[in-house]
């Protein structure tokens, strides 16, 4: 199943999101970058961003998104990651 995050929706003051079929983005379905950036969006500095440990650079653009959108943003330190690819990619793309 090709499977991507749809628009974020809301509920009074819930934020919440549904899977639908789609493309690849970022070389993943569903793709971080594309939840990050409909928070950044949707909830802008209602929003809270957590990348952790992970292979690859998925969640890096949304992430900067979301910094843009004033949302609160926190990575996970290399001392407690089992792969540190993913926070690498978000810390080294400050914006």
């Amino acid at each position: 199943m090709r499977s991507a995050i749809k628009s974020p929706k809301r509920s009074g003051a819930r934020y919440y999101v549904e899977v639908k079929d789609g493309a690849l983005v970022s070389r993943h379905r569903p793709s971080v970058d594309v939840l990050f950036r409909s928070a950044a969006n949707y909830a802008g500095k209602n929003a809270v961003g957590v990348i952790m440990t992970g292979r690859g650079d998925d969640g890096a653009k949304g992430f900067i998104e979301m910094k843009e959108a004033d949302a609160h943003n926190i990575a996970q330190g290399e001392a407690t990651s089992v792969v540190f690819g993913m926070p690498k990619k978000r810390l080294n793309w400050q914006a």
